[in-house]
């Protein structure tokens, strides 16, 4: 007879670390997704349709915007807004914090472009890097907090 043993990677211990990790490991393929989002859109105006590449940027920005805040919203911190000003709240904040995170995003942008020379679509990946922690941050700490 052969004894069943339990590999390192069985459907358990997945489980088990997923339910510990559930926020982080939604956070991160949400923000893959999100970044997708984010780099897809730029390289469609950019180097598709040949859009100034700033203007390129502000459009994929607020693509993810939006994209972010209702999958962060439903899937990710699993806020539920009490109140339409409850919703309105958590979007204005979440879109503001966004916003100054594309702020950053743009100046980087235009120091990676035009100040060392490199390449629209390289800049831009490496960006998010930095993109996404912040918008952790901001998610985590002022957004989506549990009231205790």
């Amino acid at each position: 007879m052969k004894k069943k043993v339990k590999g390192y990677f069985s459907m358990s211990r997945i489980k088990t670390v997923y339910l510990n990790y559930q926020e982080i490991i939604d956070y991160i393929l949400f923000g893959l997704l999100t970044t997708a989002v984010n780099i897809g859109a730029f390289f469609l105006f950019d180097t598709v349709l040949g859009i100034s590449y700033l203007i390129a940027n502000a459009i994929s920005i607020i693509a993810a915007i939006l994209f972010a805040f209702f999958t962060n919203k439903k899937y990710v911190f699993k806020y539920r807004s009490t109140t339409v000003k409850a919703a309105f709240k958590a979007f204005y904040l979440f879109v503001g914090l966004r916003l100054i995170s594309g702020v950053f995003d743009m100046l980087s942008m235009w120091i990676l472009v035009d100040f060392m020379g490199m390449g629209t679509n390289l800049s831009k990946i490496l960006t998010q890097f930095i993109i996404v922690s912040l918008n952790y941050i901001f998610s985590k700490l002022y957004i989506f907090k549990r009231k205790e």
